[in-house]
């Protein structure tokens, strides 16, 4: 049973994935950082379907304390599915963005997909064999007012994710990356009512974590072994 590790595992796109994957019978790793218990909740839910899930809680900025508990994790067995999913928003105007704004969203998104996977590429590249999906943002594809943070951080994964799948094409790893639109969830519902979703997206209605997390769990499969270094982009036709 192959392992996969899905950061931000907590949250509302997180825990689709989460059971997507373990739909799909992968043992999941459900990571928070102070969700701790949503992230048990879950994973108990997962256990209770007949999955294999585990909670853990580490905060993908601290370097030192993600590769800890990492090793930890990868004692019994490596981690070969890897879903970058952490991320957070802190949105202003670039003239009145704090400095502290522009490092706590490059940090997570960014510096955090660095402190995350590459703890375990040795291991994917030992066994021949790794799935890498990073959760971006159709910020990081088309920019968004108030959030030249965010869409920095995202569109730098989309450089990290074409230059790494480059690096492990020979070793039977993909890198992809896949840049959601509009999803509903608990917090996207007070930003983005209908009539805005309806101006923005040419499909006239939100996406729902349930198709996001489907598009996961094929990138995560053997059937889409041959496809590497790509963002792919899932957002209702926005252009």
């Amino acid at each position: 049973m192959k392992i996969a590790l899905v950061t931000g595992g907590s949250g509302a796109i997180g825990s689709a994935i989460c059971r997507a994957l373990a739909a799909q019978g992968l043992q999941v790793i459900v990571h928070a950082n102070q969700r701790l218990e949503e992230a048990q909740r879950l994973a108990a839910e997962l256990q209770a379907a007949g999955g294999a899930a585990q909670a853990v809680a580490f905060d993908v900025t601290d370097r030192a304390g993600t590769a800890q508990a990492l090793a930890r994790l990868e004692e019994q067995a490596p981690i070969q599915v890897l879903v970058n999913n952490a991320g957070v928003h802190d949105d202003a105007p670039l003239a009145g963005m704090s400095g502290t704004q522009w490092d706590r969203v490059i940090d997570v998104s960014l510096n955090g997909f660095y402190n995350v996977t590459h703890p375990l590429l040795l291991s994917m590249i030992r066994t021949r064999w790794g799935r890498i999906i990073n959760v971006s943002s159709v910020a990081g594809v088309i920019g968004n007012r108030g959030q030249v943070n965010y869409a920095a951080a995202k569109a730098g994964l989309h450089g990290a994710t074409m230059s790494l799948a480059l690096e492990l094409a020979s070793r039977g790893i993909t890198v992809n990356a896949i840049a959601p639109g509009v999803i509903a969830s608990p917090v996207t519902q007070h930003a983005f009512p209908q009539e805005t979703i309806e101006a923005l997206v040419p499909m006239k209605r939100a996406g729902t974590t349930d198709e996001v997390a489907a598009l996961v769990a094929f990138l995560v499969s053997e059937q889409a072994g041959y496809i590497t270094g790509q963002v792919i982009s899932i957002n209702g036709g926005m252009a």
